[in-house]
């Protein structure tokens, strides 16, 4: 494995932040350049592909050099916090759909955001959410994690001796969720949004790429036929989603397909989904190498700063989403507002991000100023 970092990954996933961002508010102008609205994928896949290409990259490491058991408390301390960020965010974020639903007196607030049996009954509905059972509208990126990373360790650590195995089981455990219906339940009714047992396929294949995967197949990635299916993938994707917004065009799709095709899941992770976002990666990896000269560039800083803080920026990102649409609704529901709030978003997670990692390097050089060799070196100085 290459210690040197891949500056790939800060990237696009600082850029699904942004557009997870953006399709978050509703009824914004500004989504309509978000890839959800040019096939059948969107952010999700990237941001959760390359959760699972991070998490075995580094942890894949430690079990190696460290062992089962203290790869394993790392992974579990891992998902604590992430855990106790989402219970944060999920407190603040009631208590600001709440606070502007009674200000304001519109409760379509509480409707729209799914929140209205929290403020019915707060006492059980907190009690499911501490369960992850209960889970407001733009939260459920963050239980899908957890939930994966809870049996992240024995995947890992049956990736590193037996690769095939481990990916064979993810695909079993992904049949196994389309042909028995198997999910979690929600509150109060329902089941989750993303189905852990769908999506782990695509978190454990950027685990299996990251351990060794890619390299298997990195030739077959490359090649010019690959390529070439995976842009007529693309093409015949984007004709497809046309046709949602131009109901005319829908005559143009033949009815065994359509009937075939249709309801394309997101829910369940629909194959047709993974097909579209590997076709986008495959073109990724050969558009944008690993050296490519442009990942060191001033003008990518701001978008992979917010990728190196995914955690934290993601909870600020579900904030600001709410936010604009307060902004949208009660204000100005117009084009220019559409984009002011949507520019002043983005403009707020760089600046978040670019704060956290200034924090970072300080903390850093005070470790190193408080360090033995540090003080020895003042001392012989």
């Amino acid at each position: 494995m290459n210690g040197k970092r891949d500056l790939r990954l800060d990237l696009f996933r600082g850029l699904a932040l942004w557009l997870i961002f953006l399709d978050h508010i509703p009824s914004n102008v500004v989504s309509w350049i978000t890839i959800r609205n040019f096939g059948f994928s969107d952010a999700t896949e990237i941001f959760v592909f390359i959760s699972g290409y991070t998490a075995a990259y580094v942890y894949g490491a430690s079990m190696r050099e460290q062992g089962f058991v203290v790869a394993s408390a790392r992974i579990l301390r891992r998902t604590w916090q992430v855990y106790v960020a989402h219970i944060f965010l999920f407190c603040i974020y009631m208590a600001q759909i709440a606070y502007v639903a009674r200000s304001f007196e519109n409760p379509l607030y509480a409707e729209e955001m799914g929140v209205f049996e929290f403020l019915r009954e707060p006492d059980v509905t907190l009690v499911q959410a501490l369960l992850l059972k209960f889970k407001p509208a733009n939260m459920d990126v963050l239980p899908l994690y957890i939930a994966l990373l809870a049996f992240f360790p024995p995947f890992v650590w049956l990736m590193l001796r037996r690769p095939a195995l481990a990916l064979a089981g993810s695909i079993a455990v992904y049949a196994a969720s389309k042909v028995f219906g198997l999910n979690v339940p929600a509150y109060p009714s329902g089941h989750w949004v993303f189905n852990p047992f769908a999506w782990q396929l695509l978190f454990s294949l950027g685990a299996w790429c990251a351990l060794g995967g890619f390299a298997r197949i990195g030739r077959l990635v490359r090649s010019r036929a690959v390529a070439v299916a995976a842009v007529a993938y693309l093409v015949v994707s984007f004709a497809v989603v046309l046709t949602w917004y131009v109901p005319a065009w829908t005559a143009f799709v033949p009815k065994g397909l359509a009937e075939w095709m249709y309801p394309i899941d997101k829910t369940n992770l629909d194959a047709l989904r993974l097909l579209h976002f590997f076709a986008l990666a495959v073109l990724t990896v050969r558009v944008v190498p690993r050296d490519w000269p442009p990942l060191r560039a001033p003008w990518l800083q701001p978008v992979m700063l917010c990728g190196r803080h995914s955690l934290e920026i993601f909870c600020l990102g579900v904030f600001l989403a709410f936010a604009a649409h307060f902004v949208i609704v009660e204000i100005n529901d117009g084009v220019a507002m559409q984009v002011a709030v949507s520019a002043a978003g983005i403009a707020l997670m760089v600046l978040v991000a670019a704060l956290m990692s200034w924090f970072k390097q300080i903390e850093g050089r005070n470790r190193a100023v408080g360090s033995p060799g540090a003080d020895a070196a003042r001392r012989s100085s």
